[in-house]
């Protein structure tokens, strides 16, 4: 049976929330660093330490970790694997092998170069976009599996007869009941 459309548009905007609270949760102390020097009058020096990089770091290795959730999850969603180990190379190649060698230049570097500026939010926004899409890959895996296997278990059941995959149902255990006299009780 399919789900409601209302059901699925529920459990899509509680994903989107949920998405974005990891998102600012990770942030957020990058904001009070970020007030803390807008505070001082040294707001773009902001943009020229590490910060911005090292969100994006954080981000990118979350995004990951959805991304080998989705994958394995479902031993039947292994014919993903090619797209999802491509979604994990581009997540390194574009985001965190970057923030990794802007954080190490920016620490080891005496003078900043100015382009660090405008890559490092840019990397920044590119590092929240491949975390929103590995959540929402990860979710539409799961979900695309768990249908998948259900309906394999409702097409078996229908031809079998008896349950799941043509087995026998199991008889019920006959548990005797608890007595108020029962010692452990």
């Amino acid at each position: 049976m399919s789900e409601l459309p209302e059901r699925r548009e529920h459990h899509s905007l509680s994903m989107m929330y949920g998405t974005y609270a990891d998102i600012l949760f990770v942030l957020f102390p990058f904001l009070i660093i970020g007030m803390q020097r807008l505070w001082e009058g040294r707001l773009y020096e902001t943009l020229l330490r590490p910060d911005l990089s090292i969100a994006a770091a954080i981000l990118a290795g979350l995004a990951i970790g959805k991304f080998v959730l989705g994958l394995v999850t479902n031993r039947d969603l292994g014919r993903y694997k090619e797209r999802i180990v491509f979604f994990i190379a581009l997540t390194l190649f574009v985001v965190l092998g970057p923030a990794i060698i802007l954080i190490l230049s920016i620490l080891g570097s005496a003078e900043v170069p100015a382009f660090v500026t405008f890559v490092q939010p840019i990397l920044l926004i590119i590092a929240i976009s491949l975390y929103t899409t590995a959540v929402s890959i990860s979710n539409i895996l799961t979900r695309f599996g768990m249908e998948e296997a259900r309906t394999v278990n409702d097409e078996s059941s229908a031809w079998s007869g008896d349950s799941e995959m043509g087995k026998p149902r199991p008889a019920p255990l006959d548990l005797p009941r608890r007595t108020g006299n029962d010692p452990k009780a």
